[in-house]
């Protein structure tokens, strides 16, 4: 497919690709084109002068713009016509009846040439295959021989008008490669307006996704640096919580311990006058404390209660089977808090 040669639309020069696709080279220019199409011109105007140049049709037809060329570059079936008479070949009509009547199947023939209003395009036979080669396609159609008559059939129906050329054209090779090998088409070519518009829907679509993840990964960081600023925040009130409930758990325990004593000395009748010395004290604190735990684990019967002793700060010691919890001491604590306020009130009530 390489080989081919194939000329992509430029403007409205679809006659100059149409020949050259067919001749496959670059065997015409526009200006060459032009050349023909003035000189086309001047015939048909040497042929309105023989009526006489003062006649209402010359000075009519010197009034009309040239029926052979325009200046978006289009050109007329008679300019391509006299163009091919340089190579020696020719141009019939496909559907006409002199044609017809040679009844001659499609696929013997070697190339058509095919017009709709203003475009022309060619299909010829390389080798031993047939190609569209469509200025307006990307590349260029592989036509089987089955399908061959359908198309021109449909183009026919679609208001095409179809030349054959007839003559030898020049050899090419594309040609020569195309006699040795069969080639394959995978994908059909496409329009060159509906690629460059799939061209640009890709590039709008991909723009629009990369503003997306932009977007997103914008987004995304805010989002994680929001979620490490929160984390932190919790911790810290965390440990401040924590801090808050150390302090908390030491004032209460405080407090329970000052008001155990209190209790302590208030449950004990003393004597006025009598004045309890920091080792009473102590052994009455133990002695509560001793009370407290039998009511919570009640001894067993055959056992003896066991002295505990004590350190040289009058703290409260025990085996470590017997040794308290925190968890019992805080208990103990919060109890003997509740009983010097019971007591409180049994001793303002008594007075």
């Amino acid at each position: 497919m390489e080989s081919i040669f194939h000329e992509k639309q430029e403007g409205s020069l679809c006659a100059q690709h149409c020949l050259n696709n067919l001749l496959q080279g670059e065997y015409f220019s526009p200006v060459e084109l032009s050349s023909i199409a003035h000189q086309l011109d001047e015939e048909e105007r040497m042929r309105m002068a023989e009526g006489g140049v003062t006649s209402e049709d010359y000075r009519t037809f010197l009034q009309q713009p040239s029926g052979n060329m325009d200046d978006s570059g289009f050109f007329s079936i008679q300019v391509i016509s006299n163009a091919l008479k340089v190579w020696g070949l020719e141009l019939i009509l496909f559907n006409s009846p002199e044609y017809q009547r040679l009844r001659i199947d499609p696929i013997n023939e070697r190339s058509f040439i095919c017009n709709y209003k203003e475009h022309w395009f060619t299909v010829r036979k390389l080798g031993k295959q047939w190609f569209n080669l469509n200025s307006l396609l990307t590349g260029p159609e592989l036509i089987s021989d089955t399908y061959l008559a359908l198309f021109l059939a449909q183009l026919q129906q679609e208001g095409y008008s179809i030349f054959v050329v007839k003559g030898d054209l020049p050899d090419c090779e594309a040609d020569q490669l195309l006699q040795m090998i069969r080639v394959q088409q995978m994908h059909r070519p496409k329009l060159i307006g509906e690629e460059l518009a799939q061209l640009k829907e890709q590039r709008v679509q991909k723009t629009d996704l990369e503003r997306v993840l932009e977007a997103n990964d914008g987004s995304g960081m805010l989002d994680e640096d929001e979620e490490d600023l929160q984390r932190a925040l919790a911790l810290s009130r965390q440990e401040i919580d924590m801090e808050d409930e150390e302090a908390d758990l030491r004032r209460a325990i405080q407090l329970s311990m000052q008001g155990s004593s209190r209790n302590v000395s208030q449950d004990i009748p003393q004597t006025s006058g009598t004045h309890l010395t920091s080792e009473e004290l102590r052994k009455r604190r133990e002695a509560y404390f001793e009370k407290q735990q039998q009511q919570q684990h009640p001894p067993a019967p055959l056992s003896h209660p066991r002295e505990r002793p004590t350190t040289s700060s009058g703290a409260l010691g025990s085996d470590p089977g017997d040794a308290m919890s925190e968890e019992d001491m805080l208990q103990a604590a919060v109890t003997m808090s509740l009983e010097v306020v019971r007591n409180n009130f049994k001793t303002e009530g008594k007075k």
